[in-house]
């Protein structure tokens, strides 16, 4: 049985995500966006490389959601993107609107499907999704620590020249400046890098991560990063729709999980075909408990401004 995902916006993220959906092929792709015809011209130059590439996945762009209808999977990319010197809350007015519009047509369409949001400011971007969709919790997650976590394992890889494949790392909290980096539960081969590298390389690793995003923005000065939070909301995809029961740092629903209630903040789950199928809870220290609290209430904060 053929799956189908919708991927909102057609801009570097869900250009990027819809294709790397075919070329794996995962599914068949709806690229939908508001700018007439560029989702049509993306869809269609898609579709032929599969000439070359070798895919028979079907993608097609559209303006409207009629052809969305009976979706497995929305992917949730559109909205502004920051520049520099912007926040991720600088964002949250406009994209709000933008998010809630976009899902109450999606599931206008398609009432069984998983949400998966990357719109920033994320964690609110899924209590946007989450009550605009009203889907159950589990049906909306967000990509957050994935990506975090990638560019933890990136640099860490970058600072002792090693293979990625050897680095786990392990990222909670909001996606944005207050995340919680998590030496402790991060390592190379099994073993932490507590004890590969000084405090002063771990710190210095920590702090990069946390201004990952922000780093790839100054270079562009236009635009945002959209190779690597590609990647992880494609895994995501992958996860679900072949229930692999991977354990992934996502933004997920908390109901008393760490101390957090009806927020979204990112912890490991066990993602499968049923979206978020469990929440991991790992033993903190009082020291990244209260950072892990503090990032919580930061998403708080930007919940409590939402009108939706």
């Amino acid at each position: 049985m053929r799956r189908k995902v919708t991927v909102i916006g057609a801009g570097n993220v869900g250009a990027t995500t819809a294709q790397r959906i075919v070329e794996k092929e995962l599914a068949d792709v709806v690229l939908v966006d508001v700018v007439d015809g560029v989702p049509q011209g993306k869809g269609l130059d898609m579709y032929q490389s599969g000439a070359v590439e070798g895919f028979d996945m079907k993608i097609v762009g559209s303006n409207a959601y009629e052809e969305t209808e009976g979706s497995d999977l929305c992917i949730m990319t559109a909205g502004l993107a920051r520049k520099p010197g912007m926040s991720r809350d600088d964002l949250l007015k406009k994209n709000e609107e933008i998010v809630a519009d976009c899902i109450a047509k999606v599931t206008r369409y398609s009432r069984d499907l998983t949400i998966v949001v990357v719109t920033n400011p994320l964690d609110a971007m899924c209590e946007v999704a989450r009550r605009v969709s009203k889907l159950p919790k589990n049906k909306v997650v967000g990509m957050a620590g994935i990506l975090d976590s990638a560019r933890m394992r990136a640099f860490i890889a970058m600072e002792m020249n090693v293979s990625m494949a050897n680095i786990h790392a392990t990222v909670l909290g909001g996606h944005g400046d207050t995340m919680v980096p998590l030496p402790r539960y991060t390592t190379v081969a099994g073993v932490p890098i507590t004890e590969l590298l000084t405090p002063e390389r771990v710190a210095a690793i920590v702090k990069r991560t946390a201004g990952g995003g922000a780093e790839i923005v100054n270079f562009l000065k236009t635009g945002s990063a959209y190779y690597a939070p590609s990647a992880a909301a494609v895994e995501m995809a992958d996860a679900i729709f072949n229930d692999k029961k991977k354990i992934l740092p996502c933004a997920a629903y908390l109901e008393g999980e760490y101390g957090i209630n009806g927020l979204y903040v990112g912890v490991p789950v066990v993602l499968g075909k049923d979206g978020v199928e469990k929440i991991i809870e790992l033993k903190l220290t009082p020291e990244e408990a209260a950072a892990l609290k503090k990032s919580a209430d930061s998403v708080a904060e930007l919940c409590g401004l939402l009108t939706c």
